[in-house]
């Protein structure tokens, strides 16, 4: 059996006797006498490190969606709270309490670079190296970081951590895509909260002041909270005392840069044109 047709397109290039026709048909001779089972092992995850306070927080996350398996992105941040990143064990546990499969589970937690596969430091660092930031300064700041926070000559790389990762004064560092502070450029978040106008200089003395174990005040927005803090506020919840969580949901979160378009429309009396309010469609019910 040959091929000496003409290849796709009509050209005859390339046309001649292909790999397949060079040789004989084989049939199957026999099954494979590996059992299915072994194909494939499931490994059961130790989840002692979720106690009862994080299965009862799990639950109450559920409870806030009409569908259990929406509660899955709050629910990992719940888990990061625990072990400072996403385990398989994590995974394992989110499957178990939405009853969804570790694969569902997995394609999301390693879908999205806001959870993290091996275990933070007490401090994320991340710098913005997206277009704008990263010509005003942001990836001088990054190499600048990862030179001071290396040893050995060695650089501290994306996602790499400073220190034993959850130990005090440790910091994991990363690159950031765009943090939304393009008015504020060059910018670093740590632990999500915002410090705009960064400088090489300003940005090493805020990791020496993070390893030391103070908590410098944020340009804008909360207090700083360690890495972990952070987490169980992004899934939700906040500190018990009235006036931890007033410090938490009332600092400023905008500048005077941000507000600038809003105050030049205010002056000249810029309107724009109310936008459409249709009612929400119903939701099916549990």
């Amino acid at each position: 059996m040959s091929s000496t047709g003409s290849t796709y397109g009509g050209s005859s290039v390339g046309a001649g006797r292909t790999h397949q026709a060079s040789v004989g048909d084989t049939d199957v001779l026999a099954v494979s006498p590996v059992e299915a089972e072994h194909l494939v092992t499931d490994i059961a995850e130790d989840l002692s490190v979720f106690d009862g306070l994080t299965v009862e927080r799990a639950q109450a996350i559920i409870a806030r969606y009409p569908q259990a398996r929406s509660a899955l992105l709050p629910m990992l941040h719940l888990v990061q709270s625990v072990e400072g990143r996403v385990s398989q064990a994590g995974i394992q546990f989110c499957a178990l309490q939405l009853n969804l499969s570790a694969a569902e589970v997995s394609a999301v937690a390693t879908f999205y670079t806001m959870y993290k596969r091996k275990t933070c430091g007490e401090h994320l660092v991340s710098v913005c190296t997206n277009t704008l930031c990263a010509v005003l300064g942001g990836d001088e700041i990054y190499k600048k970081l990862g030179e001071h926070l290396g040893e050995g000559g060695k650089r501290v790389g994306h996602n790499e951590t400073a220190g034993e990762p959850g130990a005090p004064g440790s910091i994991t560092l990363e690159h950031a895509e765009c943090l939304a502070a393009c008015d504020l450029g060059p910018v670093i978040q740590v632990n999500y909260e915002f410090y705009d106008n960064q400088t090489p200089e300003k940005a090493v003395e805020l990791v020496d002041a993070l390893r030391r174990g103070e908590k410098p005040a944020p340009t804008r927005g909360a207090p700083l909270r360690d890495f972990r803090t952070a987490e169980l506020e992004l899934a939700g919840f906040w500190p018990e005392d009235e006036p931890g969580y007033r410090a938490t949901v009332d600092g400023p979160s905008a500048a005077v840069e941000t507000l600038r378009g809003a105050k030049l429309a205010e002056d000249r009396g810029w309107t724009a044109p109310a936008m459409p309010n249709p009612p929400l469609p119903e939701v099916e019910k549990k």
